[in-house]
């Protein structure tokens, strides 16, 4: 049966509902939809193996759960904090059939980095996907709020980490396999209260259309999603009691999106299929215009 896209999932007002970072999507409501119900595997990364970081929850969880039903073997990497939510990620990656390597942590430390990667390739024995997925968030109404510290938190978790994983990823990735970033519609449109974040978001686009160059003559591909409003820990962690009631409502379709609507574009991008497909920023907004 057809479904109104607009009508699919809750819609503002929410209730607030502030958890302190970084969250846990088991205290949600409603409790976002990560794909558990919805999503289909037909085989499209049957015998990969993919790392994917912030994936206890929120869109990473929606990728663990849609990477595992296509037939990928998965790691997930998150705080320790986040350990809850990360079980719950692996009970749906072993349910679909594959293996699961649960790798807890801070990533913007570097020897973490590192290991994320050495860890999954002395387990899995290859490494075909890396998704770039963890990334902090803090709301801030001025400039004068945001402290020297916590600048440095946004730029070491969302783009620092990212090339300390990427780059002890890279000498593993054969011919074929994919580096798949998170940024965001803030990458275009930058949100005043979240400055930094959008800061980060701009530099990781930015990061994917240059390494994208750097690594086609390898066979490497490289692409990043962009986001829109959508309905993760995230919002409960990093906006205020305002924010959270309307959330989503600034998107045409009025809604946030939910992670498990999310999840396709990452399979899609990850797939053989896609493989004339490189430095490409692919929107996921409820239609909201971002060029």
């Amino acid at each position: 049966m057809t479904v109104d896209p607009r009508d699919r999932f809750p819609k503002p007002p929410f209730k607030p509902q502030t958890q302190g970072f970084p969250g846990l999507s088991a205290k949600m409501h409603p409790q976002p939809d990560h794909g558990e119900a919805s999503y289909t595997g037909s085989g499209k990364l049957t015998g990969k193996v993919a790392l994917i970081t912030g994936a206890d929850s929120g869109i990473g969880r929606a990728v663990a759960i849609a990477y595992a039903r296509e037939g990928a073997d998965v790691a997930i990497s998150y705080l320790n904090e986040e350990s809850e939510d990360a079980q719950e990620t692996e009970r749906w990656v072993l349910e679909a059939g594959r293996r699961c390597l649960k790798l807890p942590g801070d990533i913007s430390l570097v020897p973490n980095a590192r290991a994320l990667v050495e860890k999954t390739v002395a387990e899995f024995g290859k490494l075909d996907l890396l998704v770039n997925n963890a990334a902090f968030q803090a709301t801030r109404s001025s400039i004068d709020e945001i402290s020297e510290e916590e600048w440095d938190q946004h730029f070491a978790v969302n783009i620092n980490a990212m090339f300390y994983i990427t780059k002890a990823a890279v000498p593993h990735l054969k011919p074929g396999s994919v580096i798949i970033n998170t940024s965001s519609v803030n990458s275009k449109h930058p949100m005043p209260a979240l400055l930094a974040y959008s800061a980060t978001k701009a530099a990781i686009a930015n990061f994917t259309l240059g390494l994208a160059q750097m690594l086609v003559e390898k066979g490497i591909r490289v692409n990043a999603v962009l986001p829109g409003p959508i309905w993760t820990p995230f919002i409960v962690t990093g906006m205020d009691e305002d924010s959270q009631k309307t959330f989503g409502s600034q998107a045409p379709m009025a809604r946030p999106g939910q992670p498990g609507e999310v999840a396709p574009a990452y399979v899609h991008l990850a797939a053989d299929e896609s493989s004339y497909t490189t430095g490409a920023l692919y929107p996921v907004h409820g239609g909201m215009p971002i060029y």
